[in-house]
């Protein structure tokens, strides 16, 4: 330490950096030595040589590689997103046609009801007009009938009443006379 203390002049220099006996000697690595240059220049050139053949290929691929990968996956992105987007707009076309046919067929459930509705009251109504046609014509065969039937009673009372009147039996052609005008009196009655 007292080497270090006499120095005072700002000339401290470490034991390691300062040579010893050779105060004003050059720096060897700021010199220029040819020697060192070519074999610089050498190790260097061979480095490149190296680093080209076995390092910056492998890499350029692998960079080349991953680019390729990127630009890959990036038009596969692009195509899944068109196809998304074609597959939604057909998605909601098939929506909207659904909901015009459910629509349509709706409307055309409806208009069915409705004409089932019109048939089958049109069908109601035409056999309820032949229910009521059978029935009066029922009702004027039956009363016919009791006509014909009360008649033919008229027509026996009064050939009774005659008899026992007159008090004997009349001809055919005096009991169709008298039938006649029975059955004449008899009309003029139901006017």
């Amino acid at each position: 330490m007292d080497k270090h203390k006499k120095n005072t002049k700002g000339n401290d220099l470490h034991e390691s950096t300062g040579s010893k006996g050779h105060e004003n000697a050059p720096n060897p690595l700021v010199q220029l030595d040819p020697g060192l240059f070519i074999w610089t220049i050498i190790t260097f050139t061979i480095l490149c040589y190296v680093l080209a053949k076995f390092a910056w290929k492998p890499l350029l691929e692998a960079l080349e590689s991953r680019e390729n990968t990127i630009k890959s996956s990036l038009e596969d992105a692009e195509n899944a997103k068109l196809e998304l987007e074609r597959i939604n707009d057909e998605s909601e076309k098939i929506l909207a046609e659904a909901r015009s046919e459910a629509q349509q067929i709706r409307m055309d459930a409806k208009s069915a009801a409705e004409k089932i509705k019109a048939d089958i009251r049109s069908q109601a109504e035409k056999d309820s007009n032949k229910l009521k046609d059978e029935a009066n014509n029922q009702i004027q065969v039956e009363k016919d009938k009791a006509i014909s039937e009360i008649r033919q009673e008229v027509v026996s009372l009064t050939m009774s009443v005659a008899e026992k009147v007159i008090g004997k039996n009349l001809s055919n052609e005096d009991n169709q006379e008298l039938i006649d005008q029975s059955l004449k009196d008899l009309r003029e009655y139901e006017a």
